[in-house]
């Protein structure tokens, strides 16, 4: 039995626990007609108003962090290192510019054109064990920044599949040494042994 996330889901104002919450979750797009879908094993959660690894801290408005600000359930996608398109979850309220980073997913549906897209013969996890990576497997690029969570292109279900708190583990974001004592928030979160992991 699956169901895609409601509205509610996003519009909470704990971006640490939807982000612990959004591990077992599955992520799909439907691209031009291509159905592709993962399980969400790895993420990591950012505040906009108080945490100096946030793209929007403090309360910076830009082209690119503009989508941080509006409705919570909407897709914020940036391009890294001017190569990388990384796929995170609005959440909160709007002008609150909190977010969720995923990071890590494992192949389920699709699989032939995630490899496809990877340019790889092999599923291993070298497929989408990045955030760079999940997004070119998944189809996503900086084309769908603002697409709507609840719409039929990009969305996240909930499958049924339980994650107990002792499954998590919570470990330091990765890249945001720039951020003073808010690089050593625990704020990464990630699927005990799970192989799908970024590295």
């Amino acid at each position: 039995m699956s169901s895609k996330l409601p509205p509610a889901f996003y519009e909470r104002d704990n971006v640490v626990q939807i982000s612990r919450e959004l591990l077992g979750k599955v992520l799909c797009t439907d691209i031009n007609g291509v159905y592709s879908s993962g399980t969400i094993v790895e993420t990591e959660a950012y505040n906009g108003r108080t945490d100096r690894a946030c793209h929007a801290y403090p309360d910076v408005r830009t082209k690119r962090t503009n989508t941080l600000y509006e409705s919570p359930g909407i897709a914020y996608i940036y391009l890294c290192y001017g190569i990388h398109h990384l796929f995170n979850v609005v959440t909160n309220r709007e002008g609150f510019a909190d977010a969720v980073l995923v990071r890590s997913v494992k192949p389920l549906e699709g699989a032939e054109h995630m490899l496809q897209r990877r340019k790889k013969e092999k599923l291993k996890p070298v497929i989408a064990n990045g955030p760079g990576k999940l997004s070119q497997a998944l189809g996503i690029t900086t084309s769908l920044n603002e697409t709507d969570l609840t719409g039929n292109t990009i969305w996240i279900e909930d499958r049924g599949i339980e994650v107990s708190k002792g499954q998590i583990k919570e470990s330091k974001r990765i890249g945001v040494d720039y951020a003073g004592e808010d690089a050593d928030l625990p704020w990464r979160f990630t699927l005990k042994n799970s192989e799908w992991l970024s590295r």
